[in-house]
């Protein structure tokens, strides 16, 4: 697949610009702030639906206007693909394909991408919400139905914890709460299974690339962690279920007295070990980057595995935070595909990658 071309109209900083995309590497630069990671942000858009940097999409239209509309031009499934993207402030936002409908989670069937940005590198050292919106974000990609599955859990969840926040001013809500927690739980036992897999494939291919990449054999381990009731998270959804559901009742008054949602797989974590020890406590600043980009670059060969074609590498901004060794991995390795690198004025990366050079100067390609 590629992305042939992105029009931006009222979107972040760019009034009305058309940027064309090489189908090998592009590499797009120019001074701070003048949009490069808004422009990779669209693209990002094109495959989810959604940004990696704001939950609300009235922050994607410029100050000036009501609306901001993204059109890519994609060659998908052997054929060229429109698909464009409406945003009215105050409105549910508009997503076509070649003039037809679609749900956000239909995206990933037309564009995939791979995202790799500067926080990524601090994921390792982070709490469990980093590193399971990674997990999140790449099975979406590939699985669609699992971005169903974590939309509706999110439903849920929003409910139970408004039942649970205000039921001392409206105690007939609880009425309602075994209703919501045991949906959770025939949800989250779905999810489990999803996350799980995910998990064993990813150390499976991270595991080698971290070795290579470390340069003295260090072994990335890695585990799913999840709700402690559940025993074998590759059993049937049905098994799950009963385990998360006794897990569930057994915290039912405490959620009660606390008026918080103290259970269920929103608190899961993906635990990382480097030769035995835990990384997140751990793992040097080199350890810490160097598991970073093996997952990520594991993530890139499993969408590849699994589809037969290499997602879009998005790359913002990342290879400034590298070392010349890290930097060396990284363009080593995004070949076979399309790759987008933001980067200021760079000349040795620029020169090194041999691509496109796309330079943008205001929210204008100049």
């Amino acid at each position: 697949m590629r992305l042939d071309c992105v029009r931006l109209e009222d979107f972040r900083n760019y009034a009305d610009e058309t940027v064309g995309f090489s189908p090998g590497i592009n590499v797009i630069t120019g001074e701070n702030a003048q949009g490069k990671t808004n422009l990779l942000e669209s693209v990002f858009m094109l495959s989810c639906g959604h940004s990696f940097r704001t939950r609300f999409d009235r922050e994607l239209v410029s100050f000036d206007s009501d609306r901001a509309r993204i059109r890519g031009s994609v060659f998908s499934g052997g054929r060229q693909q429109e698909i464009d993207i409406r945003m009215n402030r105050g409105v549910r936002k508009r997503i076509t394909c070649n003039g037809v409908g679609k749900n956000a989670s239909e995206l990933s069937e037309i564009v995939r991408v791979v995202l790799f940005c500067p926080d990524d590198l601090s994921m390792i050292k982070e709490g469990p919400v980093s590193r399971r919106r990674f997990m999140d974000m790449a099975i979406s990609q590939l699985r669609p139905a699992y971005c169903k599955l974590l939309s509706e859990y999110s439903r849920l969840y929003e409910h139970k914890k408004s039942i649970l926040t205000n039921w001392r001013e409206k105690p007939s809500l609880l009425d309602t709460l075994d209703d919501f927690s045991d949906s959770m739980c025939r949800c989250g036992a779905q999810i489990i299974r999803y996350r799980a897999a995910f998990a064993r494939r990813l150390q499976e291919v991270a595991g080698p690339i971290h070795a290579e990449f470390s340069g003295n054999g260090e072994e990335l381990k890695l585990s799913y962690v999840t709700v402690g009731s559940v025993t074998d998270c590759f059993a049937n959804a049905a098994d799950i279920y009963v385990q998360l559901s006794g897990h569930q009742k057994s915290h039912r008054q405490a959620e009660i007295a606390s008026q918080s949602i103290l259970c269920g797989i929103h608190k899961d974590d993906l635990s990382i070990d480097i030769n035995g020890v835990n990384a997140k406590k751990f793992a040097s600043q080199g350890q810490t980057r160097t598991a970073a980009l093996s997952l990520k670059m594991a993530e890139r060969e499993i969408s590849y595995q699994d589809t037969g074609d290499n997602p879009i590498l998005l790359l913002d901004d990342v290879l400034s935070e590298l070392d010349p060794q890290r930097q060396e991995f990284v363009l080593n390795r995004i070949g076979g595909g399309q790759t987008l690198i933001t980067c200021c004025e760079d000349e040795r990366i620029k020169n090194r990658t041999g691509g496109r050079v796309i330079t943008i100067a205001g929210g204008h390609v100049k």
